[in-house]
């Protein structure tokens, strides 16, 4: 909860620190004005400058006045406005940097992507049980591999139908060999979606919009989608016997992970995941759930991606996702237990992650370790349990 906190929240210290880079600002700017006054009065009135030097510093009441009341008070507003206008766009400028360019792809309307890669046919015939859907950068194809060895195998558990996607788009360098390369990975394991928009961390929120409109389209049938990120641990076999749980009838409107619940707006500038008072000007957020991993009924990837088509778009991924279920008026809802998600790095012991759905900040070897460990030591693991 305070690693996320840090990322996505306000707290007083960094209030602090806001408050002292705009006093900072301020007086750099005072000095500054003070300055171009100076140069300005030097340089534009040569009489001025004269009678100064001749009188010791004393230039006379009646040529001072007269300049200042028909030169100086005009051009030092000016000046004034000038700086103000300066000074904001030095203190804005990560805002500017980070969010305009970014959100050039984001807020298009309508929210609809070309398909570089698609897979329309994946859900065709059958009625899944569970979708994985991954985001995932173009570059990282050891960490697609290792999912596909590891939770992401759409054969783990006999019986039930378990649909593998990894969410990309387009790389920012237009490298062709790499483009070449997931060209040929799609062909060989038909599970990359990938589509025109820019794929960097501003529109992780519209990957994950793609991802629930290829749902909605494609597999509109299925009972469960996870959405989830390429450095987790996902214990699959726990998050469907033990959360899902096949052998009842599927929920609707169902919505659960790890609850973020009163949290506020980072206004840190600084900050990566600073959120601009003019996108959301709200001083909490509603109830969501972390963006490591959420487990969601089939039912709503439709009407999530349905009503963010009314909703100004914002860059933090898993705040959105709650915007849009409380504008649905459907609250997320804790898991059967608080251990169950995590969104921090969980340290390892066979028997803590046989009772785990995920743990965060894993390397595509550390999973291959961990994850073929648990599977040799997961039924003792459960003997213990009972």
């Amino acid at each position: 909860m305070l690693f996320w906190r840090r990322r996505h929240c306000c707290h007083l210290c960094l209030k602090r620190n806001s408050k002292c880079f705009v006093v900072q600002t301020t007086v750099m700017g005072f000095v500054s004005l003070v300055l171009l006054v100076c140069v300005f009065l030097m340089f534009n009135n040569h009489s001025w400058v004269l009678s100064s030097m001749v009188s010791g510093g004393h230039p006379s009441a009646g040529t001072v006045n007269h300049y200042h009341s028909k030169n100086s008070l005009p051009m030092i507003w000016a000046l004034w406005k000038m700086i103000k206008r300066t000074m904001p766009m030095a203190q804005t400028e990560p805002e500017l940097e980070h969010l305009s360019d970014a959100f050039q792809d984001s807020q298009r309307n309508p929210i609809v992507y070309n398909y570089i890669i698609n897979e329309p046919e994946k859900c065709k015939g059958i009625n899944p049980f569970l979708v994985l859907l991954v985001a995932v950068s173009p570059g990282q194809s050891y960490a697609r591999q290792a999912i596909r060895k590891t939770w992401g195998n759409e054969t783990l558990l006999p019986g039930l139908q378990i649909v593998r996607l990894f969410l990309l788009g387009r790389d920012t360098h237009k490298n062709g060999d790499a483009e070449h390369s997931i060209k040929e990975e799609s062909k060989h394991h038909h599970d990359i979606i990938q589509q025109s928009y820019i794929d960097n961390y501003y529109n992780l929120t519209l990957k994950t919009l793609m991802g629930m409109n290829w749902v909605a389209t494609y597999c509109p049938h299925v009972s469960y989608v996870m959405k989830t990120d390429s450095d987790m641990f996902v214990n699959t076999e726990y998050l469907i016997k033990k959360l899902l749980m096949p052998d009842v009838p599927p929920k609707t409107n169902y919505f659960t992970g790890y609850l973020m619940r009163g949290y506020s707006p980072n206004r840190n500038k600084d900050s990566k995941w600073y959120m601009p008072p003019d996108l959301y000007p709200e001083d909490m957020y509603p109830i969501f759930c972390s963006g490591t991993g959420y487990v969601f009924s089939g039912d709503l990837a439709e009407k999530i991606f349905k009503t963010s088509l009314s909703i100004k778009r914002l860059h933090l991924e898993d705040v959105y996702v709650g915007i849009c279920l409380a504008n649905l008026h459907i609250d997320p809802v804790p898991p059967p237990n608080d251990s169950d998600f995590n969104h921090w790095r969980v340290s390892y012991s066979d028997c803590k992650y046989n009772q785990i759905i995920t743990s965060h900040e894993f390397q595509p070897d550390e999973l291959l370790k961990y994850w073929n460990q648990l599977q040799n030591n997961k039924h003792f693991c459960a003997k213990l349990a009972k």
